[in-house]
């Protein structure tokens, strides 16, 4: 994402109102939402108090206080069935406590499913933050505090539209409406598959919005219209049965850092672009992102030139990127003159919207086993992988957030993609292959999402709230 794009697409989808523009469910959505803007965000800040850390080493209590702290919300919203559930991880302990609540759709109305999820990210290095991580602090605008963006602002925007939807139309609203928020996402979704498993037809729904990502910047709203996906694992090469003296030996023998490194070089032309054959890559981004904006983004020091070739927005968003992340060779303090015999690295590989991550896994096995330098002995272990997701924009739902977004903010919504990858989603396109999923959000790029000083911006936070608003509103009237 960029602080200032410069450039939008040139036929934004949504512009047009279809009628309910004109419609006084607007205005009295607005007006509703407004006057409990000040308790919604008091909820906000309560449940930034809450210390939820799913990841192993944490203490588990403030998960669960947190995942109660969230059912008692649906509650004061009207849900008469709220449940925290959850699976058990294959070594037997349990899983996040995700919240599920449902109200049923009326005869012939869709079901939409709200996903958010509760938990948060460890707050790193405390010294870096300019308030205190877990009481949220209003400052320019903004609220400070570890969750106020990511997520726990998508959680109020899910439960704060129903609310005002639910008061607006009153007992015109048949919409269903599933509410999904889980407590496990930052710690990596373990249990994610098996709960959806276990729980199927509760879950199931006709449009998922997924509220987990970021605006185009503070004022223009985005509709995330792609993922990338992701595999990884490790490359090794050895050369020698043990290690020998580099003096005694050195010179008719390359090393194993040495080669590996011979190794790695070939996974990049001379531009920078991934020269594995067989992966999918496209420059079809609709959004333009200046090469400054980036720079100063991804802090990229003066002097250092970009890697690749293409817009930079399609670098990021729709054709791979591959990073060496982990390197096992001994450290500078504990080097010593021999040579090694062996060394190994571990690659992440980010995939384009509509790469097969098998086919991907294959390619880099293929790649590397062709390129074993000096006739090294090459080691290929695969690792984890997640499909990429691609958003049929053509689609009602996409239509209609379209709209509803650009409605709210008062401006053109844009499509953007995300460099990232969120695996879960192809979870439930897999398991719910008619769902229409939006993928949309409340951060922007100020967010600082798992970072210190994370924080979210009010103003836009409110539009988030109205837009949900305005497309359940749609839907429950029209229908898909």
């Amino acid at each position: 994402m960029t602080s200032s794009p410069t450039a939008m697409p040139q036929n934004p989808k949504g512009t047009a109102s279809p009628g309910l523009a004109e419609n006084s469910w607007t205005e009295e959505l607005r007006s509703s939402i407004d006057q409990a803007f000040g308790q919604t965000l008091e909820r906000l800040k309560n449940l930034v108090a809450i210390p939820g850390i799913a990841w192993p080493s944490f203490e588990r209590a403030p998960l669960e206080r947190s995942a109660e702290a969230v059912a008692d919300l649906l509650r004061e919203a009207g849900l008469g069935n709220v449940q925290i559930l959850g699976c058990d991880k294959p070594d037997g302990t349990p899983g996040g406590p995700a919240v599920v609540a449902s109200r049923p759709a009326a005869k012939g109305k869709p079901t939409i499913l709200l996903y958010a999820h509760h938990d948060v990210q460890p707050t790193g290095d405390e010294r870096l933050w300019e308030t205190e991580p877990f009481q949220a602090v209003e400052k320019d605008g903004r609220l400070y505090g570890r969750g106020a963006a990511d997520d726990k602002a998508g959680i109020m925007a899910h439960i704060a539209a129903y609310a005002a939807v639910s008061e607006v139309l009153g007992s015109t609203f048949g919409l269903g409406v599933t509410f999904f928020f889980e407590g496990e996402e930052e710690a990596g979704s373990p249990t994610f598959r098996s709960f959806l498993e276990a729980n199927r037809e509760l879950l199931r729904a006709d449009v998922i919005v997924v509220a987990d990502s970021s605006n185009w910047k503070v004022g223009i709203p985005a509709l995330t219209t792609s993922l990338r996906g992701l595999v990884d694992g490790t490359i090794g090469v050895q050369v020698l049965e043990h290690a020998v003296h580099s003096g005694m030996y050195g010179g008719p023998v390359l090393d194993a850092p040495t080669l590996l490194s011979r190794l790695i070089a070939t996974l990049h032309d001379d531009e920078g672009n991934v020269a594995i054959e067989g992966l999918v890559a496209k420059d079809t981004a609709t959004v333009e992102l200046p090469e400054a904006d980036y720079r100063a983004d991804a802090s990229v020091l003066d002097g250092v030139r970009l890697a690749g070739s293409g817009s930079i927005a399609s670098r990021l968003w729709t054709k791979p990127a591959l990073s060496i992340i982990g390197f096992d060779a001994p450290s500078v303090e504990a080097a010593s003159n021999t040579l090694l015999p062996t060394a190994r690295a571990k690659f992440s590989l980010r995939l384009a919207p509509g790469q097969n991550p098998g086919g991907a896994m294959d390619a880099v096995r293929r790649h590397v086993e062709a390129n074993a330098p000096f006739g090294a002995k090459v080691m290929f272990t695969p690792g984890e992988s997640g499909n990429p997701f691609q958003t049929d924009t053509s689609s009602p739902a996409a239509s209609v957030a379209m709209w509803a977004l650009g409605e709210a903010w008062g401006v053109p919504a844009v499509e953007t993609g995300i460099g990232g990858s969120i695996p879960f989603i192809a979870d439930l396109t897999e398991m719910y292959p008619d769902v229409q999923i939006l993928v949309t959000g409340v951060e922007d790029p100020d967010s600082r999402a798992h970072s210190a000083n994370e924080s979210l911006h009010l103003g836009d936070f409110r539009k988030a709230i109205l837009a949900e608003a305005l497309l359940l509103a749609r839907i429950n009237a029209e229908g898909l």
